[in-house]
This record gives structure tokens, C-alpha cells and sequence, in this order.
């Protein structure tokens, strides 16, 4: 992708922020993929759906990659909250709730 300074339209602009956008859905279709994964791994392991050092962990991650890249991490916190506590809830309809749910 080239600099953004050298998009020289609306039209481009649009186009570029259409596909990064495809990208973003792409990787949260993968991440939505994992979570299946960690349902079925999470029994063998004795693990509950939600962990609550594993959320602070994971909030912790997306505030500091956040910072590092610009973003407003209050913001990123308040997205990754929505995509933590569905992926709990997604884990929950194979794992049910259990301890720290």
C-alpha cells in the first residue's frame, strides 16, 4: 500500500479503506476460528470459558499495541472488550459457565 500522503483521491481513498476493512473482517473470522479451537481444547485442560487474568492480559496487549501505534487506547480497549466478552460467550455455548464466569 502506498504512503497515505500519496492517495490522491476519494475514490482511492475509498477503495483503500474497502479492503483494509475486507482484511479486518478476515482476521476476525480467524479469530473467531481460534476461539472455536480453545473450546475444544479448554476441557482437557480444566479451563473455563472466561479467565479473568487471560482479559485483563489480552486488554492489556491491544492498550499497549494501541499506544505504540497511534491509536486511542480507550478506545481499542472499549472494541476488544466487545470481541472478548463475545468470544466468551461463543466458548460458553460449548464449555457452559463455570468457575470465574
Amino acid at each position: 500500500m502506498k504512503p497515505t500522503a500519496q492517495i490522491a483521491s476519494m475514490a482511492e481513498l475509498r477503495a483503500v479503506i474497502d479492503a483494509l476493512d475486507a482484511e479486518l473482517v478476515a482476521g476476525l473470522a480467524l479469530r473467531s476460528r481460534l476461539i472455536d479451537r480453545a473450546a475444544e481444547l479448554k476441557p482437557a485442560e480444566g479451563m473455563p470459558a472466561r479467565i479473568p487474568e487471560r482479559v485483563d492480559a489480552v486488554l492489556a496487549n491491544v492498550r499497549t499495541e494501541a499506544i505504540a501505534r497511534g491509536l486511542d487506547p480507550a478506545l481499542i480497549e472499549a472494541l476488544w472488550r466487545l470481541i472478548v466478552d463475545w468470544s466468551i460467550a461463543r466458548e460458553e455455548v460449548v464449555l457452559g459457565k463455570g468457575e470465574g464466569s
